[in-house]
């Protein structure tokens, strides 16, 4: 009898394998297990009396993953079956799913064309030309960002089809277009001049607007809005 109870551990690996979380996660996907089982995968072992998915179960029925994420080390080390280990297991896991958060709500918001050439001060000194293109949403918070071409900016170089194809897989509703001169002059060429109105075409076509083409320089910078040359 004692021999038993010594061998009941109460881990995911003493669990009939029908019944095992990271067995069913490695063969079905994470989006499959329920949120006990995803919960045992985290606490590993259960105590005497209640195997992990048991106390899973518990911790949620008992206080949800909002009421998880609001106790204390100290809170959660006085629930049974709860030692410091799993509680700050918990607690981790908790801080990396608010951090995560964060960071999804805090796009960089591009209403200026100096919040663009901050974004993209690196370029002023390569020694090629880089032609970026920066898809945003309705508040102007940025969604994504394309490196076009590289190379003499030519039309060739920067067709139509790559500077769009982002918006049909992102929530973007206007574009910015940017390149570096590696010259360290920012003044538009005809050339500059030329793709920009070319791209306005395309994008006035497929209903997207173009708010500023930015060149980027060691010299400084040109707005093509600010020139009123788009």
């Amino acid at each position: 009898m004692g021999d038993k109870m010594r061998k009941s551990t109460y881990r995911i690996k003493d669990l009939p394998s029908h019944r095992k979380p990271r067995e069913k996660l490695e063969e079905m996907g994470e989006e499959s297990l329920k949120d006990e089982e995803l919960l045992a995968i985290v606490l590993r072992a259960g105590y005497r009396g209640k195997n992990v998915l048991e106390l899973a179960r518990y911790l949620l029925s008992r206080y949800g993953w909002e009421g998880l994420s609001k106790l204390s080390i100290g809170e959660l080390t006085r629930i049974k079956g709860m030692g410091k280990v799993k509680a700050a297991t918990l607690k981790a896991l908790f801080e990396i799913a608010k951090r995560m958060n964060n960071k999804e709500n805090t796009l960089p918001v591009l209403d200026s064309p100096r919040k663009v050439v901050d974004l993209l001060w690196e370029f002023r000194d390569r020694k090629k030309e880089y032609f970026i293109a920066l898809y945003l949403n309705a508040r102007n918070e940025l969604v994504g960002k394309e490196e076009v071409s590289v190379g003499t900016l030519e039309e060739s170089l920067v067709h139509p089809r790559e500077v769009f194809r982002p918006i049909f897989t992102i929530p973007a509703s206007s574009i910015i277009l940017a390149h570096n001169h590696p010259s360290g002059n920012p003044e538009p060429s005809e050339q500059d001049i030329l793709i920009t109105k070319r791209l306005k075409q395309v994008a006035e076509i497929i209903g997207v607007e173009i708010l500023d083409h930015i060149i980027i320089a060691r010299d400084g910078y040109v707005s093509f809005r600010e020139r009123r040359l788009i």
